[in-house]
């Protein structure tokens, strides 16, 4: 019997002891299966025919229904004739960097086979979405919502809506992934956007058939609904809003929030937030809107809502104007608050994780730069460049083959006073388990930035133009910050935050603007327990492929208790 095959059977009995000795409950948990077929398809989002990514032939992809504590077994086929992978965002995979879906942590899936995914939405509620992870895919597609519904024992801070709706937003380009991806090998830069989408169509106002067309959401008069709105886009924040109606926020990121009414949202790239419409107007059809914000172009799109029994006619044309400037923006961050008193799957189910009393013990201060390397565009965090290595950063630290791949902390802590020359390289920071760090992300450029950490929920603890400096602490707020995993930096500000690094694992941390996470502006934190227990982190997955240098290597001990 080989190695790596009894060192498995040990490992798959301790994955059945162990649980059992600790109390666990995982093997009652539901699990839900899923076969999905990767393959190209041709898609017309700005009317122009395009190869697309399809998910059984969807675009965008199915939506995954969950429920806290689910376990979520996915069987990927990849029919594409490229690699491919997939990431959950804002899923936090507790103890389970094997199963995060990026280069840093997993072989990619080779053509022509396929990967089960295996994770649980453990200890989460809230709106998510999946989408590719490799070079520029996203842009093609690939991606759909992930919803994590609260277990019935657990009470959700507002009555069950009449229906619940997944709407994904995004900006789109008309030329396929691989193009896009030739322009920025080439050195240049992506031009503008070709429109914005809503759940896959762009669509203007008054168009011919918007008076028969099907609306693509049905709202009963006097009922209220939740719409559950993610921007998947590649670099723009969207301005979302409703025709005569309010949205009541009450869930954003995972985290339930105190419930204020706002008549549009700002909705940064990679984040999700939950709404609640009730249907109080008069019974005809309305425009939802989504549009570009912070650009010098005016992008825009809408899709049809439609009471049900209304008569078959165009929405009126008059749409809800979108703010203009981004302190209005800031402002509406400012007014975001955790709700404490919701029962709910996080931290603090009684509000009693008191984050603002705990003594920070590393700040890391991260700032974007752009400049070229060998004639070509690049970003870089404090002066470095990312470039992912061949062998997955989490394979090589678990054979124990790092110094053949990568070094820890090439940059520091701080940022170089003055960048002149951009370095290529790996970036890995060694992160003390269960350490409760501050980040700061600078921006020192004009245009808006937003930033992503998988296997974590952070608090966003403050915001403001200028420069970061220890006085800024004086405004953050410690007491109801939502506990969030995706954060805007507007342009020549700071934003910080605030996490434990409790979740062992190798996690990427990047720019939610594709251009710029390709070209370099994203690393990893390795974040390791001593003890290499169970308790901590999970063993290597048996199903897990083996690439390059550790391909062939002898599989270390697994993790015990």
């Amino acid at each position: 019997m080989g190695t790596r095959k009894t060192s498995y059977i040990i490992a798959s009995l301790l994955a059945v002891v162990v649980p059992l000795l600790l109390g666990a409950a995982w093997a009652e948990d539901p699990y839900l299966f899923f076969t999905w077929n990767v393959t190209y398809g041709t898609i017309s989002p700005a009317g122009t025919p395009q190869q697309g990514i399809l998910i059984n032939g969807q675009f965008p992809g199915p939506n995954i229904n969950s429920t806290t504590n689910n376990n979520i077994v996915i069987n990927v086929f990849n029919n594409l004739d490229e690699p491919f992978l997939l990431t959950w965002n804002g899923i936090q995979l507790r103890k389970n960097s094997w199963m995060d879906g990026t280069l840093g942590t997993q072989c990619p899936i080779p053509p022509g086979t396929n990967f089960t995914y295996h994770f649980q939405v453990k200890d989460q509620i809230g709106s998510y979405f999946y989408s590719p992870s490799i070079g520029m895919q996203r842009a093609a597609g690939g991606f759909g919502g992930l919803r994590v519904n609260s277990r019935l024992l657990i009470p959700v801070p507002f009555d069950d809506p009449e229906d619940d709706y997944t709407v994904i937003i995004g900006d789109w380009y008309d030329k396929d992934h691989k193009t896009l991806q030739g322009l920025l090998d080439s050195g240049r830069t992506l031009a503008r956007p070709t429109g914005v989408h809503i759940n896959g169509e762009i669509r203007k106002v008054g168009e011919s058939d918007d008076a028969t067309r099907k609306p693509m959401f049905s709202m009963k008069s006097g009922k209220t609904y939740r719409f559950r709105i993610c921007n998947v886009g590649l670099r723009n924040s969207l301005n979302f809003r409703i025709q005569d109606h309010p949205m009541k926020l009450v869930e954003m990121d995972g985290s339930h929030t105190v419930q204020n009414v706002y008549e549009s949202l700002d909705i940064h790239v990679g984040q999700c937030y939950s709404v609640l419409v009730t249907a109080n107007q008069l019974v005809k059809r309305y425009y939802m809107v989504a549009s570009s914000r912070f650009t010098k172009y005016d992008l825009n799109s809408v899709a049809l809502i439609g009471y049900e029994g209304a008569p078959a006619e165009t929405p009126s044309p008059v749409l809800p104007p979108s703010p203009t400037g981004w302190a209005w923006s800031l402002n509406q961050f400012r007014s975001f608050r955790w709700n404490l008193t919701a029962s709910a799957a996080r931290p603090n189910p009684q509000g009693s994780y008191h984050y603002g009393g705990i003594n920070i013990t590393r700040t890391i201060k991260i700032a974007n730069a752009a400049g070229t390397v060998d004639g070509k565009l690049r970003y870089a965090i404090n002066g470095v460049s990312f470039v992912h290595p061949a062998t997955p950063l989490k394979l090589a630290e678990y054979f124990g083959v790092t110094d053949k791949i990568f070094q820890y902390d090439v940059i520091g802590d701080e940022p170089p006073a003055k960048v002149d020359n951009i370095k290529v390289d790996t970036i890995v920071l060694n992160a003390t388990f269960r350490n409760f760090v501050e980040i700061v992300f600078e921006n020192h450029e004009k245009s808006i930035q937003s930033w992503h950490i998988d296997g974590y929920s952070f608090f966003a603890v403050g915001m403001d133009p200028g420069k970061w400096t220890p006085a800024g602490r004086k405004n953050y707020n410690l007491l109801d910050a939502v506990s969030r995993h995706t954060i805007q930096v507007y342009p020549k500000s700071w934003s910080a935050i605030l996490l434990t690094l409790d979740n062992a694992g190798m996690w990427s941390v990047r720019s939610n603007a594709l251009e710029r996470q390709y070209l370099g502006q994203q690393f990893y934190f390795s974040v390791l327990s001593p003890a290499r227990s169970l308790r901590d982190e999970y063993s290597l997955p048996e199903n897990t492929p083996l690439c390059e240098i550790v391909k062939d290597l002898p599989l270390p001990p697994p993790y015990t208790i």
